[in-house]
């Protein structure tokens, strides 16, 4: 049987005893935070990343993984798989997708390359549901043909505790944020193939998070919602009262809660929380 190998970067928000059970290869992205590189989830941990945003969020950047990384993982990777799969961060926000498939190019070892158009926990999702097809059996092609229908079955929303971040990362206009600052809107952020839009504007914040409650419901009765993600930045004790609430409203639904990936907090903010889902077909 062919072998595959499962390409990726950090912003799949895998723990990393899931990916060393799976041996799936992950490039981290980088953080700076207060003139320092941390390469994410392998120099510093979620939370660890987070107190230090709280502190130190003026400034803070990311940055993609070299093309270098790329070219040495994919020629030791040819060596010991027949295919690849890679999955990566919206190509909107990061080159990482493009140079994950020049790297393919370059050193011949053969890659498809996904646009997840998004990341976090959908992206992570569409990895997990793919190791299923392959463990069903599945031959290459009919993984990769099933898993390119994924991306348009994932959605996300982000409630930014810090529109001053959003303006620094470009994420925002200074005239939205400046805007939004002095009319105490909170915004909804939303993806809109593969990029970040305001979903919604909201006076009050506990609207807001009526706002966001609501699209998941939406979601369960349109799409027969079973699983979803609760992300967050740095707050787990707010996540866990997420958690509490929707569990209440909807029982058959699995709720879970990851830490925001760091690169997408350095642009939302210390304090933001975040839900996430892949739907069915």
């Amino acid at each position: 049987m062919k072998r595959i190998a499962w390409i990726t970067d950090s912003t799949c928000g895998f723990s990393k005893d899931f990916i060393e059970k799976h041996n799936i290869h992950v490039l981290p992205l980088n953080v700076i935070v207060n003139g320092k590189s941390y390469k994410e989830d392998v120099d510093i941990s979620k939370e660890q990343f987070y107190e230090l945003l709280k502190e130190h969020g003026d400034g803070a950047k990311t940055s993609q993984p070299s093309y270098g990384d790329f070219i040495t993982l994919y020629e030791k990777l040819k060596e010991e798989y027949d295919y690849g799969i890679a999955v990566h961060a919206s190509s909107q926000l990061t080159g990482t997708y493009q140079s994950s498939i020049s790297a393919s190019e370059m050193t011949g070892f053969p890659v498809q390359v996904i646009d997840s158009k998004i990341g976090d926990y959908a992206l992570g999702k569409m990895i997990e549901n793919g190791l299923e097809l392959e463990n069903q059996g599945k031959s290459y092609e009919e993984i990769v043909m099933e898993m390119r229908t994924y991306p348009d079955l994932a959605e996300m929303y982000l409630l930014p505790e810090s529109l001053d971040q959003l303006r620094k990362s470009g994420r925002v206009s200074t005239t939205q944020s400046v805007f939004a600052t002095l009319l105490h809107i909170n915004l909804i952020l939303g993806f809109d193939n593969g990029k970040v839009v305001v979903h919604d504007k909201v006076r009050i914040k506990k609207r807001a998070k009526r706002k966001v409650f609501d699209l998941i419901s939406d979601a369960v009765e349109k799409h027969q919602l079973k699983e979803m993600c609760i992300l967050h930045a740095g707050v787990l004790e707010q996540a866990n009262k997420w958690k509490d609430e929707l569990e209440k409203i909807h029982q058959e639904m699995k709720v879970k809660i990851q830490t925001l990936v760091p690169v997408a907090g350095v642009h939302t903010g210390y304090g933001t929380m975040s839900v996430a889902w892949l739907r069915k077909k």
